[in-house]
């Protein structure tokens, strides 16, 4: 009688580098999905998901040659719940890959599971550096970004454009304070100071006294890290405050994706840098747009690029150890030496396994986040901390 023990332990043989048993193949792998499906993070959820079903649609829905089978858990963004939700997707659910999240603090559980089950993570979205810094593992892949990795290079942008005294601002938690200590590092490494930090607590959007001090202290610029509700309303106080044609705003590029249209004309002229942006002109790109369209109605964002890239970085790995979830090596080995053509562009993975990607100069012109050229090619974040970066 054939367990599931038994499909186990002819795993490990196969990994050992015996042939591999065809009935060991027949069970369909299991993708443990922790997305937020509802709340705030809800549509980014969506994205995510229908990224990577459309990457697992144009490969049959198989990888490997096996038949996959999506098990979906919403995790509410709730860092409390998230090692019991991991947890029971692994041990009551029986998956075979975790796929998660958006929430930093919710990745940062899901990888606590992960790395002590040595179950496969691929994290489509959340950018919190520890996860492939002081955390990283050989089965904790990115298929994002760090919060270092889009702000950085807006450092000597902005001092490229004649910015020597900037002020940063942010909410007090761990993406705005990753991304503003991206950029400092940045532009302080091209000549540049950040002569004041402003932090406000999440989730406020009160910002009347932080632009009134802007204002005081007469900087040469203003970068921020804001995203969805929070970025709408950051950029219209800001140019409400008639800072707009004074100080310029610079922004890592969550300021301006997917919030566009609720912020309208105060948005025009505002430089954001980002690894991904909609009017990409690449073959890739416009592909895949397309294929994303006529698969579900709608023009897909950043978040469904990462999702679909997670489900590319997925395909190729297990294709080389033709879907054998349990031959680890091979398949983490394959999954590292991974080369996508990704809609955002080249894109390879570093030895802590987060993205080695080029990041964008936009600029916004007419409601579009328009490419002004390749503000730093292929960026690797230095995965601080990280043991299994080369000395």
């Amino acid at each position: 009688m054939l367990t599931r023990r038994t499909v186990i332990k002819l795993g490990a043989v196969a990994a050992a580098g015996f042939p591999r048993f065809a009935i060991g193949q027949t069970a369909k792998i299991r993708i443990g999905v922790m997305l937020p499906f509802t709340g705030t993070y809800a549509s980014l959820g969506e994205m995510g998901i229908s990224g990577l079903k459309l990457a697992l649609s144009q490969h049959g829905n198989k990888f490997g040659g096996r038949e996959v089978e999506i098990v979906t858990l919403d995790d509410e963004s709730d860092p409390a719940r998230a090692p019991s939700n991991a947890t029971k997707l692994i041990k009551g659910d029986n998956v075979d890959i975790l796929f998660g999240t958006v929430h930093s603090g919710v990745a940062m559980g899901m990888v606590k599971v992960a790395r002590e089950t040595n179950t496969l993570m691929v994290i489509p979205n959340a950018g919190v550096a520890a996860a492939t810094g002081p955390l990283c593992a050989p089965n904790i892949f990115r298929s994002s970004m760090t919060m270092w990795q889009p702000a950085f290079p807006m450092g000597k942008v902005a001092y490229d454009r004649g910015y020597r005294n900037v002020v940063s601002i942010t909410w007090k938690y761990v993406a705005g304070e990753e991304s503003i200590a991206g950029f400092k590092e940045g532009f302080e490494a091209a000549g540049g100071k950040v002569v004041k930090e402003i932090t406000v607590p999440f989730p406020d959007v009160e910002f009347q006294a932080n632009l009134a001090e802007i204002a005081s202290l007469k900087p040469d610029a203003v970068f921020t890290f804001f995203s969805g509700g929070g970025a709408v309303k950051f950029v219209k106080d800001y140019a409400a405050a008639g800072l707009r044609k004074s100080i310029p705003l610079l922004g890592s590029g969550f300021l301006t994706e997917g919030t566009l249209e609720a912020i309208g004309e105060p948005a025009e002229g505002i430089l954001t840098t980002l690894h991904y942006a909609d009017t990409l002109d690449l073959p890739a790109n416009k592909k895949f747009r397309a294929e994303f369209k006529k698969a579900y109605g709608k023009d897909p964002d950043l978040f469904a690029v990462q999702g679909y890239d997670a489900g590319e970085l997925l395909a190729v790995g297990l294709g080389a150890v033709k879907g054998d979830v349990n031959a680890k090596t091979e398949l983490y080995s394959s999954m590292e030496r991974t080369v996508l053509d990704s809609p955002r562009g080249h894109l390879a993975f570093s030895p802590s396994h987060n993205p080695i990607q080029d990041i964008y100069l936009r600029e916004v012109r007419k409601g579009q986040n328009i490419v002004l050229n390749v503000a730093a090619k292929a960026v690797s974040d230095p995965s601080r901390g990280c043991k299994m970066m080369p000395a």
